[in-house]
């Protein structure tokens, strides 16, 4: 029973910055896994990011490897993405996501139980 909010998306030239921010309810929130995705127009929704629930261990998608960082504050119920070195092809509707039950691969989006609505972030060049 977890209700997530994605926010901090938003409109930015090519090599801006931004955070994304998901804050989490429920009281599962500090023992779940979580995942960032995304998803542009007119395709499937692609991993990229996740980190474990003690903040320890984080996996990224290839794409946005050595520029986005996942990290969390479970104190906060908060998870964050920082996006540096934003492109074009960044643009996308982004995604929070829990696990519930520990079950499936990190980057599979079918092995997380909670979404939240998701967040624009657009990057123009």
């Amino acid at each position: 029973q977890v209700q997530l909010v994605e926010s901090g998306g938003g409109l930015v030239q090519a090599a801006d910055s931004l955070r994304l921010s998901c804050v989490a309810s429920g009281r599962t929130f500090s023992s779940s896994d979580m995942g960032w995705f995304r998803q542009a127009p007119g395709k499937e929704r692609e991993f990229v990011a996740s980190i474990d629930w003690k903040g320890g261990i984080t996996n990224y998608a290839n794409s946005v490897k050595g520029r986005f960082t996942i990290s969390r504050d479970n104190a906060k119920n908060t998870v964050y993405l920082q996006m540096n070195s934003l492109k074009p092809e960044d643009t996308a509707v982004y995604y929070c996501a829990a696990r519930g039950v520990k079950v499936g691969f990190y980057y599979n989006k079918s092995s997380y139980d909670y979404w939240g609505q998701g967040t624009q972030v657009t990057v123009s060049s």
